[in-house]
């Protein structure tokens, strides 16, 4: 047997060359030659796209010649089309005569799976095209606990009623995601990645304010200035993504302060947690106005430290960065933005 050396030149859609060389028998060569050629032939394309078109008009319409101004081509360009799926098939579609054309068996067993694939392409333009009009299907978010539980889930469900062809899939958590990987269409957080690859546009910038309950003011007395927060039982709460206690922040006279503070209570993952802790009168805790607002007009909690207020910190809405957002996400975002955004 004699080795030949065989070198294959492949070219890709972005005019990237690649080659490689093999050593083969001489019959092999030919082997191969034959099975890439085929294989090629029988790649789909734009063209046969438009092939199988006409000749399904062609079929249906049982004339070359209607099928080509139904098409607003030449009957030349129909009959070109024609031979050309009769080469690639190996079959002969259609019966000719000089006035009159029938599909044969081969072309009627053809016609009625070409036929069902094109109305099948068709209902799939439609469906698209409708979602572009009525938003459906299901966008994949991912919410901090507290923040999407008080100001963003309320809002989906406002959403829904006039966009009742959308479903949620929610996924509430303050851990750091995997975007991409995960498959999420949106997800609000108070911390953004410096990330090319996404979107970032703030919807609130959340107030914080300090509070306690009237029994726990009466006996520890109401903290006057921030150095007065040493003698204080101070509820922190800890960052998932750090381990740390979240200096409190406060602004005075055009500076901005932070404070770490020190307590008997450390809690994580779920703000709820300090402000249940407040409400029982173990200390005082820095928490955002929303989460407190109806305490505070009950008089169940009292802020404190007011003099020091007027920090917050924001919440960012993300999405990925692409030409092609899908119609659902691109109305949700803009309904939360409207209802939110700064």
């Amino acid at each position: 047997m004699v080795d030949h050396l065989l070198t294959i030149y492949l070219a890709s859609d972005d005019e990237t060359y690649f080659t490689f060389a093999l050593k083969v028998d001489k019959y092999y060569i030919y082997q191969i030659i034959y099975y890439m050629v085929e294989y090629m032939k029988r790649q789909f394309d734009a063209v046969l796209l438009g092939s199988i078109e006409l000749f399904c008009l062609a079929a249906e319409l049982k004339s070359f010649t209607a099928a080509a101004n139904a098409a607003g081509v030449t009957p030349a360009a129909v009959s070109r089309s024609i031979t050309r799926l009769e080469e690639r098939l190996g079959v002969r579609l259609f019966v000719r005569t000089t006035r009159h054309i029938r599909l044969t068996e081969s072309g009627e067993l053809y016609f009625h799976h070409c036929k069902d694939a094109l109305t099948q392409l068709m209902e799939a333009e439609t469906a698209v095209a409708g979602q572009q009009i009525n938003p459906a299907g299901t966008i994949r978010i991912s919410l901090p606990t507290t923040y999407g539980h008080y100001r963003v889930l309320p809002i989906l469900a406002d959403f829904r009623t006039h966009y009742p062809n959308i479903q949620f899939e929610l996924h509430i958590t303050n851990r750091n995601i995997d975007f991409l990987e995960e498959g999420f269409d949106l997800a609000v957080r108070g911390r953004t990645p410096p990330d090319s690859n996404f979107i970032s546009r703030k919807i609130e910038d959340a107030k914080l304010v300090v509070v306690a309950t009237p029994q726990y003011l009466s006996q520890k007395g109401q903290p006057q200035k921030l150095e007065d927060l040493a003698d204080h039982d101070c509820i922190q709460f800890e960052l998932p993504s750090t381990g740390r206690p979240i200096p409190w922040l406060f602004y005075k006279d055009s500076i901005e302060h932070e404070i770490l503070t020190n307590g008997s209570y450390r809690c994580s993952e779920d703000i709820l947690g300090g402000v249940t802790l407040a409400k029982s009168s173990a200390g005082l805790f820095q928490t955002y106005h929303y989460v407190v607002e109806k305490e505070l007009e009950n008089g169940t909690l009292v802020e404190v430290l007011k003099e020091f207020s007027g920090r917050a910190r924001p919440f960012n809405l993300m999405y990925p960065h692409g030409k092609f957002l899908s119609i659902k996400v691109r109305t949700l975002i803009d309904f939360i933005m409207n209802r939110l955004g700064v």
